[in-house]
């Protein structure tokens, strides 16, 4: 029973934060964009690595979230959900700017992208963030239902 709570501890924010921001992306690059038409590279092989990305970053997050819980650096007293965006969202930049260092964008444009991008950025990772906090929460409550029934 303790490797299933510590599953669920872990795994289910991970994998909500990475399924949110994988389906973000692709609304934005997708539909409201027009980005995933004007790729180089075999969609399948886009959707295969961009999954696999999403699910890196939302490993990361829950990894800094928890150590940030674990090191008293946010609390889950006060808006952890919204510590937990911002979290995120610091986690988006940092991202964006080594996309950015590296070349890596579906568009090469001016000033004004290079802004809108680093905002998505920081908005899809703070919605992972926010999904993240969400995840915890649950666990928390599943374990205090547990607990009482064991009672």
């Amino acid at each position: 029973m303790p490797m299933m709570l510590l599953r669920r501890h872990i795994l289910l924010p991970a994998l909500l934060s990475a399924t949110v921001m994988y389906a973000l992306s692709w609304l934005w690059h997708g539909l409201a964009l027009t980005d995933l038409e004007e790729m180089t590279i075999p969609k399948p092989l886009y959707f295969t690595l961009a999954g696999l990305v999403y699910l890196i970053l939302g490993s990361g997050l829950t990894f800094m979230i928890h150590t940030a819980i674990l090191h008293e650096w946010i609390s889950l007293k006060r808006a952890f959900p919204l510590t937990s965006a911002l979290l995120g969202a610091v986690a988006g930049f940092v991202v964006y700017l080594l996309i950015f260092v590296l070349g890596m964008s579906f568009v090469k444009g001016g000033m004004l992208h290079v802004v809108v991008d680093v905002l998505w950025q920081m908005l899809e990772q703070g919605v992972g963030g926010l999904c993240v906090s969400l995840g915890i929460i649950y666990d928390m409550h599943k374990r205090y239902l547990e607990t009482e029934r064991a009672k």
